[in-house]
C-alpha cells in the first residue's frame, strides 16, 4: 500500500490515543480542540470498546524502552526499523511521497515541469466528457456524449508514438462499451479488482470486468450507491460552490467548506495521497488547495479560465505539479504545487476547448479530452 496512504492511517490512529488521553486527564477543552483540529472523534465510535486508560503513556514507555535496548545494541530501534522498510517491516518509511505544503517561504524555488509530446490517439462520435486512469496507469478509458466508453491500453499508445510496430497499424482501443443510453458523466477504477465502473446521466452506474477478453456488456447494474465504512474520508463537489468533507466510518460531514468557490460550481475534488489536503476546482476559473483538518486555504493556482465545462484540476504522479485545462486558450496549465507558480502553457491540440484532463497515478503521462471528440495522450519525453 502506497506509504502516504500507511501513515495517513497511522495519524489518525495516534490522534485518536491522543484525545483519549486528554480527555481521560480532565482536559477537556484541549481534547475537544485537539478533536476538532484533526477531524478526531471525541468519544470512541464504539463505547463497549474504548481505548484503554493511560494507553498513549503505556506504548511511549513500550517504545523508549525499546529504544534504550536497541541503542545498547549499538543501533537505533527507528533507525533499525526504517531500515527494515518501515515498522519491523510493516510500514513502509513515513512521508516518503508526501509534498509538505506547509512550508511558507517557497518563492523562487519552482521546478521546470518536463517535456511532454502528445498524440491524437482516438475520436467519439460525439464530445468527449470525461477520462479515467487505472490505479496502475496500464490502461484508460474514456466517456462520451455518444454515451460510448472507450478502453485504452497505455502500451499500444506508446508502440503507436514510437512507431516500431512491424504487424500493422497499432489500436490502442481495445473495448468500446455501449451499455449507457445517456451521455457519460464520469469513470472510475475499482482499486484492487480489474473492474472499471461508470456513472451517466441515465441515472444508472455500471460495472465492466475487463479482466475478460470477451466482456463487452455490463456484469452489473445499480441505481443508487453506497459505500463501505473502511476508515478513509470522503470529500464531495457541488453546484452550490461548496467543498464536503466526510467520515468514511460514521458517514458524517466532518469538515464544511462552504462557499468554497463562491457560489460557483465545483467541478472537481481530489485528496493528496497523504489525505491532510484537497485540492478544488471551479467554474469561477479558481482551483484552490484545502487544508482538511481546519479547513483552511492553503494555496491558489490561477491564470486558467474554466467558466462552461466541468474542467479538472489534478496533481502530476508525484504531486509536484498541478495541471488543469484553460477553455479561453485551449491550453494545459502547469503550476508548481508548492510554490503556486505557473511554470507551463502547452498548447492542448484539441479543435476548441480541451473539456477534461486525468493524469496517470503511475507515471508522468496524462490524457486530455475535447468538444472536439477527440482523445489525446501525453508522456514526458526523455
Amino acid at each position: 500500500m502506497d506509504a502516504a496512504v500507511q501513515e495517513a492511517k497511522l495519524l489518525r490512529q495516534v490522534n485518536a490515543l491522543i484525545v483519549a488521553h486528554l480527555r481521560d486527564h480532565n482536559l477537556t477543552q484541549v481534547a475537544a480542540a485537539v478533536a476538532a483540529a484533526t477531524m478526531t472523534p471525541l468519544t470512541p465510535p464504539e463505547p463497549d470498546d474504548p481505548v484503554p486508560a493511560n494507553q498513549l503513556l503505556h506504548l511511549v514507555a513500550k517504545g523508549l524502552a525499546a529504544e534504550r535496548e536497541e541503542t545498547g545494541r549499538g543501533g537505533g530501534a527507528f533507525d533499525s526499523a526504517a531500515a527494515a522498510g518501515g515498522y519491523g517491516g510493516l510500514l513502509p518509511p513515513l512521508g516518503t511521497n508526501a509534498v509538505d505544503f506547509s512550508v511558507q517561504d517557497v518563492k523562487g524555488s519552482s521546478k521546470s515541469f518536463p517535456k511532454h509530446e502528445a498524440r491524437h490517439v482516438s475520436d467519439h462520435k460525439n464530445v468527449v466528457r470525461c477520462a479515467k486512469f487505472s490505479p496502475d496507469g496500464k490502461y484508460f478509458a474514456s466517456g462520451s456524449g455518444d454515451t460510448s466508453i472507450k478502453f485504452f491500453e497505455v502500451a499500444k499508445i506508446k508502440q503507436m508514438m514510437l512507431g516500431d510496430s512491424k504487424d500493422g497499424p497499432v489500436r490502442p482501443v481495445i473495448r468500446t462499451f455501449y451499455d449507457h443510453t445517456q451521455p457519460i458523466n464520469d469513470l472510475d477504477f475499482h482499486p484492487e479488482s480489474p473492474i472499471l465502473i461508470s456513472a451517466a446521466k441515465d441515472n444508472t452506474i455500471r460495472f465492466f470486468d475487463f479482466s475478460k477478453t470477451v466482456a463487452r456488456k455490463a456484469f452489473r447494474v445499480i441505481q443508487v450507491v453506497r459505500y463501505s465504512s473502511t476508515g478513509s474520508l470522503y470529500v464531495t463537489a457541488s453546484k452550490d460552490g461548496s467543498l464536503r468533507i466526510w467520515d468514511g466510518i460514521s458517514a458524517e460531514c466532518v469538515r464544511p467548506i462552504i462557499g468554497a468557490h463562491a457560489s460557483a460550481e465545483v467541478t472537481s475534488a481530489v485528496f493528496t495521497k497523504d489525505e491532510r489536503y484537497v485540492l478544488s476546482c471551479g467554474k469561477d476559473s479558481c482551483i484552490k488547495l484545502w487544508e482538511v483538518g481546519s479547513g483552511r486555504l492553503v494555496k491558489q493556482y490561477v491564470g486558467a479560465v474554466h467558466r462552461q465545462f466541468r474542467c479538472q484540476a489534478v496533481f502530476n504522479q508525484t504531486e509536484e505539479f498541478v495541471l488543469s485545462t484553460d477553455e479561453q486558450n485551449s491550453e494545459v496549465v502547469v503550476w508548481d504545487a508548492l510554490t503556486a507558480e505557473n511554470v507551463a502553457r502547452l498548447p492542448s491540440g484539441h479543435t476548441g476547448a480541451p473539456r477534461w484532463l486525468g493524469h496517470s497515478p503511475a507515471e508522468p503521462a496524462f490524457v486530455t479530452c475535447g468538444n472536439d471528440r477527440s482523445v489525446r495522450f501525453w508522456k514526458q519525453t526523455v
